[in-house]
């Protein structure tokens, strides 16, 4: 149902956003300039609050890796809903970065960062919910977590 709110969506799916996590720095988890809104790096930061870590293609499968970007999208949902006061107020997805953290020979990234693409797809839809993106393979990331991924957001004004 392309025309569901995105807090309509987010209850239909059933689906429970993790804590949004504070800064691990020095940066704001979000800037706004104009219509749009940037989004800092997120982690796949669980329900607990613990985090999902380890290299993909070592530690976790691609299947584990595409888990856990999905478990960034939310984590990042988590982020917009506490910040903006509703998931709503964001008119389209923009653009995605997705960050994997791998061996040297893994190259599936683009399958890995799908979990969060298809999730935003899920939440404002194929139309809105689906940006451009970079998928890429990094030798590690901060406190190991396997994904990391940043995007860009269009809200309404």
């Amino acid at each position: 149902m392309e025309n569901m709110s995105a807090e309509g969506k987010l209850k239909e799916l059933g689906l429970v956003l993790p804590p949004a996590p504070p800064p691990g720095g020095v940066y704001r988890p979000i800037v706004i300039t104009g219509n749009l809104l940037f989004l800092s790096g997120h982690g796949p930061v669980l329900e607990d609050g613990s985090l999902i870590k380890g290299k993909v293609g070592i530690d976790l499968d691609k299947d584990q890796g595409k888990a856990a970007a999905r478990q960034v999208g939310l984590t990042m949902l988590s982020t917009l809903q506490s910040q903006l006061g509703s998931l709503n107020k964001i008119k389209r997805v923009i653009k995605v970065l997705g960050m994997v953290n791998c061996g040297l020979d893994f190259e599936e990234h683009p399958y890995v960062i799908n979990g969060c693409s298809e999730l935003f797809g899920e939440i404002w839809g194929k139309e809105n919910g689906i940006g451009s993106r970079s998928a890429v393979g990094f030798g590690s990331l901060p406190g190991n977590i396997s994904v990391e991924i940043e995007a860009t957001f269009e809200i309404n004004q």
